[in-house]
């Protein structure tokens, strides 16, 4: 099973191998198996390609908007019809379900797509009357971008980055994850074919040197990160002593805060998709369930019976809901941190071992994993597992829930299950995360702002909000009468 792309790397339009770059292995997780060798890029493609963007860029955005969004709507038609493809990258790439990646990956990439196209032509600055003179302001680009993508979304982080900024007329330099480096190629194939000019988007593979390298060019003006905290935190600390505009959509360990009047299946299925959806690696996942105490063991009950009911297995399988997790690291991190819940005297409820999958002996599997009795200052409790792993804890008032769900570094998200609305925009309003849900879980439309608070991050993707992450305001006095001087 291979999914070797032509080269490594594609810059001004071209793939671009360089075999001197330090190789990069890339493994199909279900099996363990090496499916590609890329090579990272040397300090030479770096800059080729930065500079290539640039050369690219002052004519795009000289371009009128609707001009730009033609092509995007050209993309948005040839993503439609490669999904297959790209969810089967995804799948081999990420090891995530295909019943997952047919239907989200390419999808939301093509939304974002069709939505950029339609909003940029009417994405304009604002008049201002001053009385005998007015002002007015312009949204222009900020020049040559860099996207730093995740492992988990490969897709969708190379698409819901480049979108906007190409949109606003701005290039991109784009870096995948070293874990899941195929589909950027994808997106990129897709653009040139779209027609969008050479240079606009390059992508260029590597590790953590390659990402620094890029925010440090004097070229590049931006940096757009989905990460962990701990990397957000460098990132965002050496563009920022650059003077460089950042956005970082980084990690969480968010409340899902299900009250007695809310209908129990709902909910279950609320709590089911915050945890086990890509086997629990989403950033927004509501992995500390706070359930009040009247219904606390009922939900436990159907919670577990239908989490007994996952099917776990090749993920190439249309019938399989949850495959491995991303690598061997990960299964490590997330089986210590089963190990840390049993030792600190959480209840193993449900699951927590390792799957014997008959000829995927290789692969990095898990089981869902229910942990009840949960206390707040467990470490399943306050660290991002990244894994299938829910916590379930009991509260008893609507005060002493949102104070708990608060006490945390992150602020990704958080959702709400009850059928007191007036309750439920109480309570989101009182809970400190910029992505929130009432009466369902881990839905992300294009046309909503999406990012988190605290050390979740800065910044928005998404929506119009993202087109002003990638934009900087100028404003212009304009008099219409004689100058008045006290010289």
């Amino acid at each position: 099973m291979k999914a070797q792309p032509k080269a490594s790397h594609f810059i001004d339009g071209a793939y671009v191998e360089d075999t001197s770059g330090r190789v990069i292995e890339v493994v199909h997780p279900a099996t363990g198996d090496i499916i590609a060798r890329l090579h990272a890029a040397t300090p030479e493609l770096v800059i080729r390609a930065v500079l290539a963007a640039k050369a690219a860029q002052a004519d795009w955005a000289a371009l009128r908007p609707v001009e730009r969004a033609r092509i995007l709507r050209r993309a948005h038609d040839l993503v439609r019809a490669r999904n297959d493809e790209i969810a089967r990258i995804e799948s081999l790439d990420t090891g995530r379900a295909l019943s997952e990646t047919l239907y989200v990956d390419a999808v939301s990439v093509a939304e974002a797509l069709e939505f950029y196209a339609g909003v940029i032509p009417a994405y304009n600055g604002e008049a201002i009357a001053l009385g005998g003179a007015f002002a007015y302001t312009r949204r222009e680009p900020l020049g040559v971008c860099v996207g730093i993508g995740a492992w988990n979304y490969p897709f969708q982080g190379a698409g819901w980055k480049s979108a906007p900024a190409l949109a606003a007329g701005n290039a991109m330099v784009f870096k995948p994850s070293e874990n899941s480096p195929l589909s950027a190629l994808i997106l990129a194939e897709i653009y040139k074919e779209a027609g969008l000019p050479d240079g606009l988007f390059n992508v260029v593979q590597g590790y953590g040197d390659v990402g620094q390298a890029l925010v440090e060019h004097p070229a590049t003006a931006k940096v757009s990160l989905t990460g962990s905290v701990p990397t957000g935190k460098k990132v965002l600390g050496l563009a920022g002593s650059l003077m460089k505009h950042g956005t970082m959509e980084l990690g969480g360990k968010s409340p899902l805060i299900i009250f007695a009047d809310a209908p129990l299946d709902n909910a279950v299925s609320g709590a089911l998709m915050a945890n086990f959806y890509s086997t629990g690696q989403v950033c927004t996942n509501g992995t500390r369930v706070f359930v009040e105490r009247p219904i606390h063991d009922a939900l436990v009950a159907r919670v577990t019976e239908r989490a007994a009911k996952i099917k776990i297995g090749d993920p190439l399988d249309p019938s399989v809901t949850m495959g491995p997790l991303i690598s061997r690291a990960q299964q490590e991190k997330v089986l210590g941190y089963i190990e840390a819940g049993r030792q600190e005297g959480a209840t193993l409820h449900f699951g927590g071992g390792v799957p014997v999958m008959q000829g995927m002996e290789g692969g990095f599997w898990i089981e869902p994993t229910i942990f009840t009795g949960v206390t707040d200052t467990m470490r399943i409790a306050r660290e991002e597992i990244f894994g299938p792993v829910m916590s379930i804890l009991a509260f008893d008032s609507e005060d002493e829930v949102i104070a708990r769900a608060n006490d945390t570094e992150f602020g990704l998200a958080a959702g709400v299950f009850t059928q007191d609305i007036a309750r439920a925009h109480r309570v989101i309003g009182k809970l400190e995360a910029g992505m929130c849900w009432i009466n369902n879980y881990n839905l992300a439309p294009v046309e909503v702002p999406f990012g988190g608070v605290k050390s979740s991050g800065v910044g928005r993707e998404c929506a119009l909000a993202a087109l002003d992450h990638y934009t900087e305001i100028k404003s212009i006095y304009v008099e219409t009468g004689d100058v008045v001087s006290v010289f």
